[in-house]
C-alpha cells in the first residue's frame, strides 16, 4: 500500500511523459488531432500528479526530476516540433533571400528556451502565486493551438503564410518562457473578491472567448492570459 501512495504521482507523471511521446510522433506525421489528444492527456495528468502528491505528502525529490523530464517532451519538445513543422514549407527561403540551411530548424529554439525555462523554474523559490514568465504547458497551448486552428479551419493564415512572422512568432514566444514579466497562476491568497479580481476577469473573458470563437478561442485565450496579467502586474507581486 506504501508502495502505490509513494508512486502514484510519478506513475502520473509518466503518463505524461508517455502521451507528450505520442503526441510528437503523431506531430511529426502529421496527424494533429491525435496530438491535440496527447496534449490535453497531458496537461490532465501533469495536473493531477501535483494534486495527488499534495494529498498523499509523497512529494520527492524523485517526483520533481521526472516532473520537469516529462514536461520537457510534452510542453518543450511539442511546441518546437510545432514552429518546426509551420517553418517547414518555406525551405531556405527568408525574405527572398536563400539561406544556407533550411529555417524550419528555427523552430527548435523555443525547445531550447523551454528547457531552460524549467530549469529556472526550478531554482526559483519565489514562484508560488505567480509565474515569473510564460510557463510552457500554457506556451504549448499557444503555438500549437495556433496551428492546429490553422490546419483545421484555415484561421490565422497570414500568420502561417509568412515565414518571418513565423520567426518573430518563436522568438518572442522563446523569451516569454525566461523573462521577468509576472504571469497570473490561478491560486488563491484569499478569498476576498478585491485580491482576485484579476483572475475573476481572466475567468470570464476567457469564457467569453471560448463561446463565441470555440477552437479558434483556445490561442486567442493564452493572449488574453498574457495582457491580463500584463495590466494587473501590480495584484501579481
Amino acid at each position: 500500500m506504501n508502495f502505490i501512495k509513494n508512486n502514484l504521482a510519478n506513475a502520473l507523471t509518466l503518463a505524461n511523459l508517455f502521451a507528450g511521446c505520442v503526441g510528437a510522433i503523431h506531430l511529426i506525421l502529421g496527424d494533429y488531432q491525435t496530438t491535440a489528444i496527447c496534449l490535453i492527456l497531458s496537461s490532465i495528468f501533469d495536473f493531477f500528479d501535483g494534486f495527488v502528491s499534495r494529498a498523499l505528502k509523497s512529494n520527492s525529490n524523485l517526483g520533481l526530476q521526472l516532473d520537469s523530464l516529462a514536461d520537457m517532451v510534452s510542453f518543450g519538445v511539442i511546441p518546437g516540433l510545432t514552429m518546426y513543422k509551420a517553418l517547414e514549407p518555406f525551405g531556405t527561403e527568408l525574405l527572398g533571400l536563400h539561406l544556407p540551411f533550411e529555417i524550419k530548424y528555427f523552430g527548435l529554439l523555443v525547445t531550447v528556451f523551454s528547457c531552460l525555462r524549467l530549469a529556472i523554474f526550478n531554482l526559483d523559490e519565489e514562484q508560488r502565486y505567480y509565474f515569473k514568465g510564460l510557463n510552457t504547458p500554457t506556451n504549448t497551448v499557444l503555438l500549437f493551438g495556433l496551428y492546429y486552428a490553422f490546419k483545421e479551419t484555415n484561421y490565422f493564415s497570414f500568420l502561417f503564410e509568412n515565414e518571418l512572422l513565423l520567426i518573430l512568432l518563436t522568438i518572442l514566444t522563446s523569451w516569454l518562457l525566461i523573462s521577468p514579466i509576472k504571469m497570473m497562476a490561478m491560486k488563491f491568497k484569499s478569498k476576498k473578491i478585491q485580491d482576485n479580481y484579476a483572475k475573476i476577469v481572466l475567468i470570464v473573458g476567457g469564457i467569453a472567448i471560448l463561446a463565441i470563437f470555440q477552437i479558434v478561442g483556445i490561442p486567442m485565450l493564452v493572449i488574453y492570459y498574457i495582457l491580463v496579467s500584463l495590466v494587473f502586474q501590480k495584484e501579481l507581486s
